[in-house]
């Protein structure tokens, strides 16, 4: 009888976010502009308490890395949002005939994790309203105070602005059955966390924009400045600690330059785990063949301590060397730690074949960077790895979601394409919360091309028909 009444409750949300949304499908574009706006401007100014909230619920990550994240965040998207359209008549092609109108998807079912629990609502919702829509969050466990005290306060800012309440609504007391409850009842499911949330979120039967794993590797090259290098990996890990899904977690590195780069690591903060040490670390990290969730996105000196081995206290961040990739050997996956695999490759080819390798095991069409000058080995690093990013010289946790020295769209979804089991390849904006209708006129005096403009020399080719 209980669980009957813990999922009716959902369906009760459902109703209530149903009926906000419908009041809200008559905001104009300006209006929806201006009500994501007062979300972004009133999340800037309550970064500071937002990550402290965070990081005493989850104790995760580093404060200050969490103020920047939430005050980029909407710094960003406003800048993305600025000029959108997402309301009414979006985009004309008087060439083709075809004009676009956007319109609600409806109510988006949010799954939050713990990682990102302030984070990931208000950056959902400045999408969803832009698109008119209304947005029910099922909170991780481990961080459900932090994500419903954030909803309560954008319904409070909902409150103040005349818009109903009840376009963002909140599972207060999250579980499995009402998060599968929830997905099934909504129109679209974003899903951002753990690879089972986002299996579930596909298996749901409901349209669904899910994550994949993140474990992103870098190459080094001969050509690369090898300083600047080490330095961005070192601050890609100190950024929340490594909490981010782009952080790196390995590094392929040419082997003529190994030395050196592994010099100017430590000159950047790591120590460089012996033997001994890198199997105490690994059975610290992971218990039973998963990430043992009480060193995750913590101090390298806790890390290293609980693992049975002291560190200098000016020592961020650890680097172990690896040669393999799979299951045996755990450290070419994701760590979510600030702990990075090394590896050396003698051949260009060798490095991108690793880089697939160890990304077919972990982190599949995530990301990945590098570090060169070569721009004819850029493109062929791009062209040739399975992957969605593609980091140049930039400290990949620091850039793929979005940053103001590249142009990604600003983001906290980062979709993996079919590599990883994900339906988009880009990164989830204020785009994936519309509906698109398509308005198509006769075009006059149109003409249709011969055979020869269209197929060309096919046409006479012995080898199409045998």
């Amino acid at each position: 009888m209980a669980v009957t009444e813990n999922l009716s409750s959902v369906a009760s949300l459902v109703e209530r976010a149903r009926k906000a949304q419908a009041s809200a499908e008559g905001l104009s574009q300006e209006e929806a502009r201006r009500a994501a706006a007062s979300i972004g401007w009133f999340a800037l100014n309550k970064a500071e308490e937002w990550a402290n909230d965070t990081f005493e619920e989850t104790g995760m990550g580093d404060i200050q890395s969490k103020i920047n994240r939430i005050q980029s965040r909407a710094r960003g998207i406003m800048r993305d949002i600025k000029y959108a359209k997402t309301v009414g008549v979006i985009e004309e092609d008087h060439e083709k005939q075809l004009v676009k109108i956007g319109k609600p998807v409806g109510v988006v079912g949010s799954l939050i994790p713990t990682t990102v629990p302030a984070g990931v609502v208000f950056i959902g919702m400045m999408n969803a309203i832009m698109g008119r829509n209304a947005m029910i969050c099922s909170p991780h466990p481990r961080a459900k105070r932090t994500t419903l005290k954030v909803v309560n306060e954008i319904r409070g800012l909902f409150k103040r602005l005349d818009l109903p309440e009840d376009l963002i609504l909140c599972i207060e007391d999250p579980s499995l059955a009402k998060t599968n409850e929830l997905m099934q009842q909504v129109d679209l499911v974003v899903a951002t966390g753990g690879a089972p949330m986002v299996k579930s979120a596909y298996s749901s039967g409901t349209p669904a924009y899910g994550v994949g794993a993140g474990n992103v590797v870098v190459v080094i090259d001969e050509t690369a400045d090898l300083r600047d290098a080490a330095n961005k990996i070192a601050e890609a890990q100190l950024n929340d600690l490594a909490i981010g899904c782009s952080t790196e977690n390995s590094a392929v590195i040419q082997e003529g330059v190994y030395d050196n780069v592994l010099e100017e690591m430590v000159a950047a903060g790591a120590y460089l785990c012996n033997a001994e040490e890198k199997a105490k670390l690994q059975s610290t990290l992971w218990k039973d063949g998963h990430l043992n969730p009480e060193v995750i996105c913590k101090p390298a000196t806790f890390i290293a301590e609980k693992a049975g081995f002291i560190i200098p206290e000016d020592r961020t961040w650890l680097i172990v060397e690896e040669t393999g990739f799979g299951p045996e050997f755990p450290f070419s996956g994701e760590k979510l730690s600030v702990v990075v695999a090394l590896y050396k490759y003698s051949n260009f080819d060798d490095a991108i074949s690793l880089v697939n390798n160890i990304q077919a095991y972990s982190g599949a069409g995530h990301s990945c960077g590098i570090h060169s000058t070569d721009d004819e080995r850029i493109l062929k690093y791009s062209l040739e790895t399975k992957t969605s990013r593609v980091a140049v010289r930039m400290p990949v946790g620091k850039s793929n979601a979005g940053n103001w020295n590249n142009g990604m769209p600003f983001t906290i979804n980062l979709g993996c394409g079919t590599w990883g089991g994900n339906i988009t390849s880009e990164n989830v904006t204020y785009k994936n919360y519309i509906n698109t209708t398509w308005v198509a006129r006769e075009i006059k005096d149109f003409k249709v091309p011969t055979d020869e403009e269209l197929f060309g020399t096919v046409m006479s080719d012995d080898k199409v028909f045998g």
